[in-house]
């Protein structure tokens, strides 16, 4: 099945492409880090971007192969190499260093992929200092070495792409092989956790896109319910793995009444050291006590000395059989197998650290999408340390979650509630290029669709551009000269010369980009000025003529018609820009109609989870869930207001805090705006009554206020009609009372207070 691009995928591969197009123009920095979450698809982004370099004829005058380096022991090289030989789809060609070049082959081919192992081939002999791998060493045929060097007297521009270049890429060996042998005109890095050292372009995916577009899961939970698990003879590591067992059938069991074929996995770290081994022997014979063993097949084995059931097409697919799987590092970084969702870690002799990339391991999403049960859209970690430190959080930090809560029984309690996730990023997207191409042909007079009539075309440009005697020349002061004893009363300089210089390439870059800015009109500078770009040169390349096959130096001259032309191309992009916007409004109005919708049947979730560096535990008499925690840095009007229900038992049945993020499982009320908004708390009283109450301090963001306090009078009195018992309102703190709004009509206290009563149960 072809993969679609998900939004961030595409924004990624544009920005990438534009940094590559910088630096084939000659762009001072010739390295571009993709720092991207673990799961988010960084093999496929960068198999798009090479696609793109090797078949667009944009790229036609750039003569470029690809080298792409695995990092880490084992055979990463080979899974990536596989998945890249799969989306490629037979071109461009793509090849494992050790088949293609043991033999005669002096070169690597035009448009060629070239996938090798770092490790294997930057090893050196300690004594001796020659190279070890017989690729790196001389012989009669061509070495590693040669071939490189063959390849560049071809003229030929070699690509580095470093898959998960935080590890190992900065040692002296890795150094020596990537700049005195490799020496590649231009270099893409790709890591979840990049080593930022050195002049670089940085791209960074933010984790939230990721998470929104359901390729990986929202949260991960320590230890859940560990305590519930009642058996006296269970030590801390058998209960980690009893839990995780239990665990394990209960999300089995969840994606059978989703009706989806996937057995979840469950990956066990062993320890490193020698205490590795005597683990394995525990988890073995517990397994086993369980029906799961090598022989039976639902067992995997990943260790350096041992592989048993890891073949891809066995251990991988979503409907293995497979339940378990031991390793120890071999599996860390790279390795993908989207239905693994548990984790257990036994405690070291040392320190535990957690590494991003094994944490990684259970965070994607198996069909890069989330479920309508929430207990399949988390990853959970089983292990019986004290602490947790996790290395070089890239996540969003409150990801981590450990502390536990449940809800009492509340019946058959239902309230309608709206969820709506917006995933426009407010940007001009890649549907804009046919929108510029209709307006820049109209603008100029141009033919469109037809190539062929560049002089016919050039001399319509004519018209509004200047195309001839184009100069990228800046000017600055000429010997001017200051009196240092008048200098600190110097306000204004005045009578100065001006010579004329070449613009700097930074500088050219300034005016460019700010030409662009100019003409957002309200769009997002980040996403959407790479694609503006982009539009402009093919554009001109298109219909000018003024392309590789006529100008080695097309990028520059185009840029200079930009510099030299700014007015009409500012008025240009306006027009394209606001021809733009209703396509992009019924661009996002299709996305959000997808996602935009009223829960009938919404019910307070039976579990929650909170991270324990935001939330505390709260001793509470009618919290509904227990044990009660509640945000560290909690508001005063929701304190006063916990306060004041908890001093109220004898009407007040529970009570209930929304949560703050927007996840589906919290209860919302539609704005007009389309936006959700999530009221503070939900109250059960004893005579039937729900109240349905937002907490404010006084005299702030009045304006949203106002909007909130309305539709949720609206909310109530539509469902009141609809046979509901609800009340409720605005709730802020008057000197030691509380006091409520539920007009139907909003007016702030400070100048209508006559609209406030007494908070009342």
């Amino acid at each position: 099945m072809t993969k679609i691009l998900k939004q961030f995928q595409q924004k990624a591969i544009d920005n990438i492409l534009t940094y590559v197009q910088m630096i084939l123009n000659g762009n001072a920095i010739k390295t571009v880090i993709l720092q991207s979450p673990t799961g988010s698809g960084k093999t496929f982004m960068m198999s798009q971007v090479i696609n793109k370099l090797a078949t667009d004829q944009a790229y036609d005058h750039v003569d470029m192969c690809f080298l792409w380096v695995s990092i880490g022991k084992g055979a990463l090289h080979e899974q990536s190499y596989k998945a890249l030989k799969k989306t490629f789809n037979g071109y461009p060609d793509c090849h494992l260093i050790e088949n293609e070049f043991t033999g005669g082959r002096n070169k690597i081919n035009r448009n060629e992929v070239v996938v090798l192992n770092w490790e294997k081939l930057r090893t050196k002999d300690k004594t001796t200092g020659d190279w070890k791998n017989i690729l790196m060493k001389d012989k009669e045929t061509n070495n590693f070495i040669d071939v490189i060097q063959n390849t560049k007297e071809e003229g030929r521009k070699i690509l580095l792409i470093i898959d998960e270049s935080h590890s190992s890429t900065d040692t002296a060996r890795a150094q020596e092989l990537r700049d005195d042998i490799i020496r590649p005109d231009l270099t893409i890095e790709m890591s979840a956790t990049p080593v930022l050292s050195g002049e670089a372009s940085l791209y960074k995916v933010e984790p939230n896109a990721v998470i929104n577009e359901g390729l990986i899961k929202k949260e991960i939970i320590i230890n859940e319910n560990i305590d519930k698990i009642t058996n006296d003879e269970l030590d801390s590591e058998k209960l980690i793995l009893e839990a995780a067992y239990q665990k394990q059938k209960e999300l089995k069991q969840a994606y059978i009444e989703e009706g989806i074929d996937i057995n979840p996995l469950v990956l066990i770290q062993l320890p490193n050291s020698d205490e590795g081994d005597r683990k394995k022997d525990v988890v073995e014979q517990f397994l086993g006590t369980k029906g799961i063993s090598q022989d039976k097949g639902n067992l995997s084995i990943w260790l350096s000395e041992e592989k048993v059931n890891t073949e891809t097409p066995y251990l991988i697919p979503n409907s293995s059989q497979v339940d378990f799987l031991l390793f120890k590092q071999a599996i860390d970084t790279g390795w993908d197998c989207p239905r693994a969702s548990i984790l257990v870690r036994f405690r070291e002799t040392k320190s535990l650290v957690f590494e991003i990339q094994t944490v990684g391991r259970i965070l994607r999403m198996p069909e890069a999408q989330h479920y309508n049960n929430e207990v399949l859209n988390k990853g959970y970690i089983y292990t019986n340390i004290q602490s947790i430190e996790i290395k070089k959080e890239t996540y969003n930090p409150n990801i981590i979650k450990s502390l536990y809560t449940k809800r009492k029984d509340i019946g058959d309690f239902k309230l309608r509630s709206y969820y709506k996730n917006r995933i426009s990023y407010n940007d001009i997207t890649s549907s804009f290029y046919p929108i510029f191409e209709d307006v820049f042909c109209k603008y100029f007079g141009f033919e469109k669709g037809k190539f062929e009539f560049f002089g016919k075309n050039r001399e319509l440009a004519k018209e509004k551009l200047t195309l001839d005697n184009l100069n990228n020349n800046d000017e600055i002061i000429l010997n001017k000269t200051i009196e240092a004893n008048i200098i600190d009363q110097v306000s204004k300089i005045t009578n100065i010369e001006k010579t004329k210089v070449l613009l700097s390439e930074n500088d050219k870059e300034a005016y460019i980009q700010s030409i662009l800015s100019s003409e957002l009109n309200g769009f997002a500078a980040v996403r959407s000025l790479p694609i503006m770009r982009l539009a402009l040169l093919k554009c001109f390349s298109q219909y000018l003529g003024i392309n590789s096959e006529t100008d080695d130096n097309w990028i520059v001259i185009i840029e200079s018609i930009i510099l030299n032309n700014y007015n009409a191309i500012r008025q240009l992009l306006n027009l394209a820009v606001e021809a733009y916007k209703s396509i992009k409004l019924k661009e996002d109005e299709q996305k959000e109609r997808e996602i935009d919708f009223w829960n009938d049947d919404w019910t307070i979730p039976l579990t929650k989870n909170y991270n324990p560096n935001t939330y505390e535990k709260v001793d509470s008499k009618l919290s509904l869930c227990r044990p009660c925690y509640l945000e560290i840095k909690r508001s005063n009007p929701e304190r006063k207001f916990i306060e004041f229900l908890e001093n109220h038992a004898d009407v007040v049945s529970w009570w209930w805090k929304n949560g703050d993020d927007h996840m589906q499982e919290h209860f919302g009320i539609e704005k007009p705006d389309g936006t959700a908004f999530q009221p503070d708390f939900i109250v059960q009283y004893k005579d039937g009554r729900i109240g349905i109450y937002d907490t404010k301090d006084v005299g702030f963001q009045e304006d949203d206020n106002k909007i909130k306090a309305e539709v949720l009078q609206r909310y109530i009195q539509e469902e009141n009609d609809n046979g509901k018992n609800l009340c409720g309102g605005i709730v802020i703190v008057d000197g030691q009372h509380l006091k409520i709004n539920n007009k139907k009509e909003y007016h702030t206290f400070k100048l209508h207070p006559e609209d406030w009563d007494f908070f009342e149960c």
